[in-house]
């Protein structure tokens, strides 16, 4: 990144963050802003603003050399706009014009990539999937995402939207996902739905918190209803993984994302799920490791596209 700063953004169904991301790939100052939910574009829009703002106030934003974002997705790189599945009031949204447009941003050039697609790279250049040549690279979080690194390069596809995880099917005839299918590993492995089904099965929290965050913390004191939440995302996982290496021969997996910071209540049954799944022998020996970048892994993928030290095929 030659000594610059590149500000980058990481569109959420929970939460948009932002960073001025340096040269060695570290976030030197982050900003947030919870997801709007149940309001209108321009409400999500504004908190995008607002992220732009305070990074922008910053005495370092006069170095900003470009702008990066990973958005959820679905995304849609030709067109610069994104359809994230957990943020239903932006449909087509011009998310790249939104950017550009911001008056601090001042013809900066703007890049758009898939949010698990930046994971991949910032993991792939600075993290847990450094030096790999054929990984996966999953966000689970609110939603689940996956990005894929194949022959040693991130490969986005055509629209963006390569590896798109989250949204195979595990299960044939399970529970409707608002992108249209049914049974997708989302809807068993994504944060909300973790809290859903600990709930529905008799988990109750000790407070008003009733996020995966709090179910984790009761997985690892050993409630029955909790573990089982957690077990139920890894199976949904595992499968999902397994598929995906059957097609396309990956021997790591990276996961990163808020529910992964749950730690063994999830990678435990994941990997137990995994060796049951994945029995082929070109798929047996797949290692399965939690992101280095944490939270950051995003912003910092993002980053690096932004300035071409990664070009996606």
């Amino acid at each position: 990144m030659d000594g610059k700063r590149v500000a980058a953004l990481d569109i959420g169904g929970t939460k948009i963050a932002g960073g001025l991301v340096d040269e060695r790939g570290r976030a030197v100052l982050t900003a947030a802003r919870p997801t709007p939910a149940g309001q209108d574009a321009e409400a999500v829009a504004d908190a995008v603003r607002a992220v732009l703002d305070e990074l922008a106030a910053s005495p370092e934003w006069p170095g900003v050399a470009a702008v990066g974002i990973g958005s959820a997705g679905p995304v849609d790189l030709p067109h610069g706009t994104v359809s994230p599945v957990n943020i239903p009031v932006w449909r087509d949204y011009p998310l790249v014009r939104l950017v550009a447009g911001h008056p601090a941003v001042s013809g900066r050039p703007v890049t758009l990539a898939g949010d698990a697609v930046a994971m991949a790279a910032g993991e792939h250049l600075h993290g847990a999937a450094r030096g790999a040549e054929n990984a996966l690279c999953m966000v689970v979080s609110t939603g689940v995402g996956g990005g894929l690194i194949l022959g040693g390069r991130v490969l986005a596809g055509a629209t963006g939207n390569a590896g798109h995880i989250g949204h195979i099917s595990v299960e044939m005839n399970g529970e409707a996902c608002p992108c249209g299918g049914r049974g997708c590993v989302e809807r068993m492995a994504g944060g909300p739905a973790i809290a859903r089904h600990a709930l529905a099965h008799g988990w109750r929290p000790t407070g008003a918190d009733a996020s995966a965050e709090a179910v984790a913390a009761s997985a690892r004191a050993g409630d029955a209803a909790a573990l089982a939440a957690f077990a139920r995302a890894g199976q949904a996982l595992g499968a999902g993984i397994a598929a995906t290496a059957a097609l396309v021969e990956i021997d790591t997996v990276v996961i990163g994302g808020g529910v992964a910071e749950a730690g063994a209540v999830l990678f435990d049954p994941l990997r137990a799920w995994l060796s049951r799944y994945a029995t082929l022998a070109f798929t047996r020996d797949i290692r399965v490791l939690p992101a280095q970048q944490g939270r950051h892994a995003g912003l910092v993928g993002a980053a690096a596209f932004a300035v071409g030290a990664l070009q996606p095929v």
